[in-house]
């Protein structure tokens, strides 16, 4: 039986989380679909979303013409840590789902950590 790509994105996920969980880190945890990225700042427990950030905002989708490439990304990076800032939180571990390190999700990473956050 051949594993799909999701179920190995999934399968990465899970091993960083627990990871992420054995450390009782705050966690940045992103979503990104074709169209959009989503971005949320979750407790050490898990069970509250402290901040969050997507390209859904009015604040970043009135700036852009496409939601769905880097300069979204990085608008939304720079909008959770300035909402995670306000929040407290400066430390966070970057929960990255199991996608790869590389153009969406480097841009945010890189846009959050111009913003004040350290991970």
């Amino acid at each position: 039986m051949k594993i799909s790509k999701k179920e190995s994105r999934l399968r990465r996920a899970k091993r960083t989380r627990m990871h992420i969980r054995e450390q009782e880190a705050v966690r940045l945890c992103i979503h990104r679909t074709p169209q959009h990225i989503y971005a949320q700042i979750i407790s050490s427990d898990g069970a509250r979303v402290l901040a969050a950030a997507s390209t859904l905002d009015k604040q970043v989708k009135g700036q852009l013409k496409s939601t769905g490439n880097i300069e979204a990304a990085g608008l939304v990076g720079k909008l959770v840590a300035q909402r995670a800032v306000d929040a407290g939180i400066v430390k966070v571990a970057f929960d990255r789902s199991g996608f790869d390190y590389h153009g969406r999700v480097k841009a945010l990473a890189d846009a959050a950590r111009e913003g004040g956050l350290q991970f």
